[in-house]
Protein backbone atom coordinates (compact mmCIF):
# COMPACT_ATOMS: atom_id res chain seq x y z
CA UNK A 1 0.00 0.00 0.00
CA UNK A 2 1.26 3.23 -0.72
CA UNK A 3 0.45 6.62 -0.44
CA UNK A 4 0.82 9.02 -3.73
CA UNK A 5 0.47 13.21 -2.84
CA UNK A 6 1.52 14.12 -6.76
CA UNK A 7 0.91 12.55 -9.85
CA UNK A 8 4.34 12.96 -10.76
CA UNK A 9 4.93 9.87 -8.39
CA UNK A 10 1.90 8.18 -9.59
CA UNK A 11 2.97 5.91 -12.01
CA UNK A 12 5.78 4.75 -10.12
CA UNK A 13 4.08 4.02 -6.93
CA UNK A 14 1.39 1.50 -9.61
CA UNK A 15 5.00 -0.17 -11.43
CA UNK A 16 6.40 -0.78 -8.02
CA UNK A 17 2.96 -1.73 -6.04
CA UNK A 18 1.98 -4.03 -8.92
CA UNK A 19 6.03 -5.79 -8.92
CA UNK A 20 5.55 -6.34 -5.14
CA UNK A 21 1.44 -7.88 -5.17
CA UNK A 22 2.85 -10.25 -7.98
CA UNK A 23 5.84 -11.28 -6.12
CA UNK A 24 3.95 -11.56 -2.68
CA UNK A 25 0.28 -12.62 -4.28
CA UNK A 26 1.43 -13.78 -7.82
CA UNK A 27 -1.85 -11.03 -8.55
CA UNK A 28 -0.43 -7.62 -10.03
CA UNK A 29 -3.75 -6.38 -9.86
CA UNK A 30 -3.97 -2.58 -7.92
CA UNK A 31 -6.75 -0.29 -7.24
CA UNK A 32 -6.46 3.65 -6.10
CA UNK A 33 -8.73 5.15 -3.67
CA UNK A 34 -9.32 8.25 -1.96
CA UNK A 35 -6.36 8.97 1.26
CA UNK A 36 -7.71 10.78 3.85
CA UNK A 37 -5.52 12.55 6.15
CA UNK A 38 -7.40 12.64 9.42
CA UNK A 39 -10.75 10.65 9.37
CA UNK A 40 -12.50 9.49 11.81
CA UNK A 41 -13.62 5.49 12.14
CA UNK A 42 -17.44 5.66 12.69
CA UNK A 43 -19.52 2.23 11.97
CA UNK A 44 -22.85 1.44 12.04
CA UNK A 45 -24.69 -1.61 13.71
CA UNK A 46 -27.40 -3.12 11.98
CA UNK A 47 -29.74 -6.13 12.71
CA UNK A 48 -31.56 -7.89 9.62
CA UNK A 49 -33.96 -11.12 10.16
CA UNK A 50 -34.76 -13.70 7.34
CA UNK A 51 -37.92 -11.78 6.23
CA UNK A 52 -36.45 -8.94 4.68
CA UNK A 53 -36.47 -6.51 7.98
CA UNK A 54 -33.49 -5.07 8.49
CA UNK A 55 -32.47 -2.08 11.29
CA UNK A 56 -30.15 0.28 12.19
CA UNK A 57 -28.80 0.50 15.98
CA UNK A 58 -26.82 4.29 15.36
CA UNK A 59 -23.45 4.10 15.47
CA UNK A 60 -20.60 4.00 17.32
CA UNK A 61 -17.21 6.28 17.17
CA UNK A 62 -14.12 3.82 17.00
CA UNK A 63 -11.23 6.99 16.42
CA UNK A 64 -8.94 6.43 19.31
CA UNK A 65 -6.45 3.49 18.01
CA UNK A 66 -3.26 2.16 18.06
CA UNK A 67 -2.08 0.54 15.45
CA UNK A 68 -5.67 0.31 13.81
CA UNK A 69 -6.33 -1.53 17.32
CA UNK A 70 -9.19 -0.10 18.87
CA UNK A 71 -8.45 0.98 22.33
CA UNK A 72 -12.04 3.26 23.41
CA UNK A 73 -15.68 3.43 21.81
CA UNK A 74 -18.69 5.84 22.53
CA UNK A 75 -22.66 5.94 20.80
CA UNK A 76 -23.77 8.08 19.51
CA UNK A 77 -20.54 9.64 17.71
CA UNK A 78 -19.59 13.09 19.09
CA UNK A 79 -19.89 15.89 16.61
CA UNK A 80 -22.48 13.81 14.26
CA UNK A 81 -26.03 15.94 13.12
CA UNK A 82 -29.33 13.38 13.00
CA UNK A 83 -30.01 13.91 9.09
CA UNK A 84 -26.52 12.42 8.37
CA UNK A 85 -26.71 9.88 11.44
CA UNK A 86 -30.15 8.97 9.24
CA UNK A 87 -29.03 9.12 6.06
CA UNK A 88 -26.40 6.42 6.15
CA UNK A 89 -27.93 4.32 8.88
CA UNK A 90 -30.77 3.69 6.17
CA UNK A 91 -28.43 3.04 3.42
CA UNK A 92 -26.95 0.21 5.63
CA UNK A 93 -30.05 -1.73 6.71
CA UNK A 94 -30.87 -0.93 2.56
CA UNK A 95 -28.10 -2.71 1.66
CA UNK A 96 -28.81 -5.83 4.20
CA UNK A 97 -31.97 -6.27 2.34
CA UNK A 98 -30.87 -6.32 -0.86
CA UNK A 99 -28.03 -8.82 -0.18
CA UNK A 100 -30.17 -10.96 2.10
CA UNK A 101 -27.79 -10.49 4.75
CA UNK A 102 -29.30 -12.24 8.38
CA UNK A 103 -28.26 -11.36 11.76
CA UNK A 104 -25.99 -9.03 13.56
CA UNK A 105 -23.63 -7.12 11.89
CA UNK A 106 -21.45 -3.40 11.06
CA UNK A 107 -20.72 -1.48 8.72
CA UNK A 108 -17.65 0.49 9.30
CA UNK A 109 -16.55 3.40 7.71
CA UNK A 110 -13.79 6.51 7.62
CA UNK A 111 -15.45 9.79 8.13
CA UNK A 112 -14.13 13.08 7.07
CA UNK A 113 -15.28 16.58 6.03
CA UNK A 114 -19.11 15.56 6.31
CA UNK A 115 -18.41 12.35 4.18
CA UNK A 116 -18.53 8.81 4.74
CA UNK A 117 -16.04 6.67 2.73
CA UNK A 118 -16.95 2.61 3.51
CA UNK A 119 -14.55 -0.08 4.57
CA UNK A 120 -15.64 -3.18 5.50
CA UNK A 121 -18.92 -4.95 6.77
CA UNK A 122 -17.98 -7.20 9.82
CA UNK A 123 -20.31 -10.15 9.86
CA UNK A 124 -20.90 -10.68 13.93
CA UNK A 125 -20.98 -9.12 17.10
CA UNK A 126 -17.97 -7.09 18.18
CA UNK A 127 -16.35 -6.01 20.81
CA UNK A 128 -18.25 -2.99 21.28
CA UNK A 129 -21.48 -3.60 20.71
CA UNK A 130 -22.56 -2.97 24.53
CA UNK A 131 -22.46 1.08 24.06
CA UNK A 132 -25.12 0.28 21.22
CA UNK A 133 -26.97 -1.37 23.26
CA UNK A 134 -26.41 0.92 26.84
CA UNK A 135 -28.34 3.59 23.84
CA UNK A 136 -30.71 1.43 22.16
CA UNK A 137 -31.91 -0.71 25.21
CA UNK A 138 -32.05 -3.69 22.64
CA UNK A 139 -29.72 -7.03 23.68
CA UNK A 140 -27.78 -7.28 20.56
CA UNK A 141 -26.45 -10.82 21.52
CA UNK A 142 -29.96 -12.00 22.37
CA UNK A 143 -31.35 -10.44 18.93
CA UNK A 144 -28.84 -12.47 16.93
CA UNK A 145 -29.82 -15.80 18.57
CA UNK A 146 -33.83 -15.09 17.92
CA UNK A 147 -32.89 -14.54 14.10
CA UNK A 148 -30.52 -17.67 13.71
CA UNK A 149 -33.66 -19.30 15.04
CA UNK A 150 -35.69 -17.95 12.42
CA UNK A 151 -37.92 -15.49 14.07
CA UNK A 152 -39.15 -12.34 12.81
CA UNK A 153 -37.80 -9.10 14.54
CA UNK A 154 -39.84 -7.83 17.02
CA UNK A 155 -39.36 -4.28 16.41
CA UNK A 156 -39.48 -1.93 13.16
CA UNK A 157 -36.80 1.04 12.79
CA UNK A 158 -39.48 3.76 14.04
CA UNK A 159 -39.21 1.83 17.46
CA UNK A 160 -35.76 2.15 18.14
CA UNK A 161 -34.44 5.06 20.09
CA UNK A 162 -31.25 6.65 20.80
CA UNK A 163 -31.57 7.81 24.22
CA UNK A 164 -28.24 9.11 26.56
CA UNK A 165 -24.45 8.31 25.88
CA UNK A 166 -22.34 5.28 26.25
CA UNK A 167 -18.70 4.68 26.62
CA UNK A 168 -16.52 1.55 26.76
CA UNK A 169 -12.80 1.24 27.73
CA UNK A 170 -11.07 -1.95 26.69
CA UNK A 171 -9.01 -3.45 29.65
CA UNK A 172 -5.66 -4.99 28.26
CA UNK A 173 -3.16 -6.94 29.80
CA UNK A 174 -0.25 -5.17 28.52
CA UNK A 175 1.90 -2.11 29.75
CA UNK A 176 -0.39 0.72 29.43
CA UNK A 177 2.45 3.23 26.99
CA UNK A 178 5.32 0.37 26.15
CA UNK A 179 2.17 -2.03 24.84
CA UNK A 180 4.45 -4.57 26.09
CA UNK A 181 2.04 -8.10 27.04
CA UNK A 182 1.57 -8.66 30.53
CA UNK A 183 0.82 -12.07 30.73
CA UNK A 184 0.54 -14.16 34.60
CA UNK A 185 -1.25 -14.81 37.32
CA UNK A 186 -4.06 -11.76 38.50
CA UNK A 187 -3.61 -11.81 42.21
CA UNK A 188 -6.23 -9.05 42.75
CA UNK A 189 -9.54 -8.91 40.66
CA UNK A 190 -11.76 -6.10 41.67
CA UNK A 191 -14.59 -4.61 39.17
CA UNK A 192 -16.19 -1.00 39.72
CA UNK A 193 -20.19 -0.87 39.77
CA UNK A 194 -23.21 1.82 40.52
CA UNK A 195 -25.37 3.78 38.18
CA UNK A 196 -24.76 3.02 34.55
CA UNK A 197 -21.61 1.16 35.19
CA UNK A 198 -21.89 -2.34 33.12
CA UNK A 199 -18.22 -4.67 33.71
CA UNK A 200 -17.84 -7.68 30.56
CA UNK A 201 -15.27 -9.97 31.39
CA UNK A 202 -14.42 -13.60 32.26
CA UNK A 203 -11.10 -13.11 34.44
CA UNK A 204 -11.12 -13.86 38.47
CA UNK A 205 -8.93 -13.45 40.97
CA UNK A 206 -6.10 -16.22 40.54
CA UNK A 207 -7.00 -16.19 36.98
CA UNK A 208 -3.88 -16.55 34.87
CA UNK A 209 -3.62 -14.62 32.10
CA UNK A 210 -1.77 -16.86 29.41
CA UNK A 211 0.74 -15.26 26.31
CA UNK A 212 -0.91 -16.49 23.57
CA UNK A 213 -4.20 -14.51 22.42
CA UNK A 214 -5.48 -11.31 22.27
CA UNK A 215 -4.39 -8.97 25.46
CA UNK A 216 -7.64 -7.51 25.70
CA UNK A 217 -9.12 -9.20 29.74
CA UNK A 218 -12.21 -7.12 30.68
CA UNK A 219 -14.82 -3.81 29.17
CA UNK A 220 -15.80 -1.29 31.23
CA UNK A 221 -18.65 0.34 29.70
CA UNK A 222 -20.23 3.85 30.97
CA UNK A 223 -23.87 4.89 30.77
CA UNK A 224 -24.81 7.93 31.17
CA UNK A 225 -27.88 11.13 30.21
CA UNK A 226 -25.48 12.75 28.30
CA UNK A 227 -21.79 12.56 27.35
CA UNK A 228 -20.30 14.34 30.19
CA UNK A 229 -21.73 12.29 32.37
CA UNK A 230 -20.82 9.13 31.11
CA UNK A 231 -17.33 10.32 31.15
CA UNK A 232 -17.70 11.36 35.22
CA UNK A 233 -18.74 7.51 35.90
CA UNK A 234 -16.27 6.20 33.64
CA UNK A 235 -13.39 8.39 35.29
CA UNK A 236 -15.18 6.68 39.18
CA UNK A 237 -15.29 3.46 37.71
CA UNK A 238 -11.87 3.34 36.08
CA UNK A 239 -10.67 4.68 39.64
CA UNK A 240 -12.47 1.88 41.46
CA UNK A 241 -11.02 -0.93 39.11
CA UNK A 242 -8.35 -2.92 40.92
CA UNK A 243 -6.18 -5.09 39.18
CA UNK A 244 -3.18 -6.90 40.72
CA UNK A 245 -0.34 -9.40 39.40
CA UNK A 246 -0.08 -7.66 35.72
CA UNK A 247 0.01 -4.99 34.48
CA UNK A 248 -3.03 -3.04 32.87
CA UNK A 249 -3.73 -0.32 30.24
CA UNK A 250 -6.05 1.62 32.73
CA UNK A 251 -3.83 4.41 33.60
CA UNK A 252 -3.57 5.05 29.95
CA UNK A 253 -7.64 5.12 29.78
CA UNK A 254 -7.49 7.57 32.99
CA UNK A 255 -5.31 9.71 31.17
CA UNK A 256 -7.45 9.52 28.22
CA UNK A 257 -10.59 10.67 30.41
CA UNK A 258 -8.95 14.13 31.42
CA UNK A 259 -7.71 14.24 27.77
CA UNK A 260 -9.29 17.91 26.60
CA UNK A 261 -9.16 17.02 22.71
CA UNK A 262 -11.34 13.79 24.06
CA UNK A 263 -13.66 15.62 26.11
CA UNK A 264 -14.03 18.02 22.78
CA UNK A 265 -15.08 14.99 20.79
CA UNK A 266 -14.31 13.71 17.14
CA UNK A 267 -10.71 12.97 17.45
CA UNK A 268 -9.15 11.38 14.10
CA UNK A 269 -7.83 7.99 14.22
CA UNK A 270 -4.31 9.10 14.25
CA UNK A 271 -4.61 11.22 17.51
CA UNK A 272 -4.21 8.74 20.04
CA UNK A 273 -0.69 7.50 18.44
CA UNK A 274 0.70 11.32 18.14
CA UNK A 275 0.00 11.72 21.81
CA UNK A 276 1.81 8.90 22.50
CA UNK A 277 4.67 9.77 20.27
CA UNK A 278 4.84 13.18 21.77
CA UNK A 279 4.49 11.84 25.41
CA UNK A 280 8.00 9.55 23.97
CA UNK A 281 9.25 13.30 22.86
CA UNK A 282 8.67 14.80 26.60
CA UNK A 283 10.26 11.87 28.48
Amino acid sequence: MRVVHTEAALLNAVTMTRSEAQAAFNNPVVYMEKFLQNPRHIEFQVLADSYGNAVYLGERDCSMQRRHQKILEEAPAPLLNTRLRNKIGERCAAACRKIGYRGAGTFEFLYENDEFFFIEMNTRIQVEHPVSEMITGIDIVQQQIRIAAGEKLSFKQNDIALKGHAIECRINAEHPYKFTPSAGRITTWHTPGGPGIRVDSHVYANYFVPPHYDSMIGKIIAYGDNRQQAIARMRTALSEMAVEGIETNIPLHQELMLDAAFLRGGTSIHYLEHKLAERLKVK
